[in-house]
């Protein structure tokens, strides 16, 4: 059942598309082929405005960011967490560096009792 089931899907996946097939009936008229024409166009002025408006809107985003003086709200913000990132790490590397000194600490402690010197086995 599984194999028509994967054959069936197969072929229906595998059917060719008529979009700009020049033997497709539907486009056999010259009146058919100059209505898919100017739909595309059409479909392509609608697609031209919307970028020009989304392309607008930017530009008036980065005018507003060059009149701050270069900088946006989101540069300032990653250049926050930049630096809070940055301190986290060094934070990190200064924690690291005193745990390794109590253990270094530590481990001499556990030597010296072992060793017989019984003040340490505290």
């Amino acid at each position: 059942m599984r194999l028509i089931t994967v054959a069936f899907a197969m072929a229906i996946l595998a059917t060719p598309a008529l979009a700009d097939d020049p033997k497709d009936p539907a486009m056999r008229t010259a009146a058919a082929r100059a209505r898919d024409q100017e739909l595309t166009r059409q479909l392509n002025l609608g697609q031209l405005a919307h970028v020009r408006e989304r392309d607008e809107a930017y530009a008036v985003g980065w005018r507003a960011v060059r009149d701050q003086g270069g900088t946006s709200t989101a540069s300032r913000d990653y250049a926050i967490r930049a630096s809070e990132h940055r301190q986290v790490l060094a934070d990190y590397d200064y924690a690291q560096a005193d745990y390794q000194q109590r253990m270094a600490a530590w481990r001499r402690q556990v030597a010296a009792c072992k060793a017989g010197n019984w003040s340490t086995c505290q």
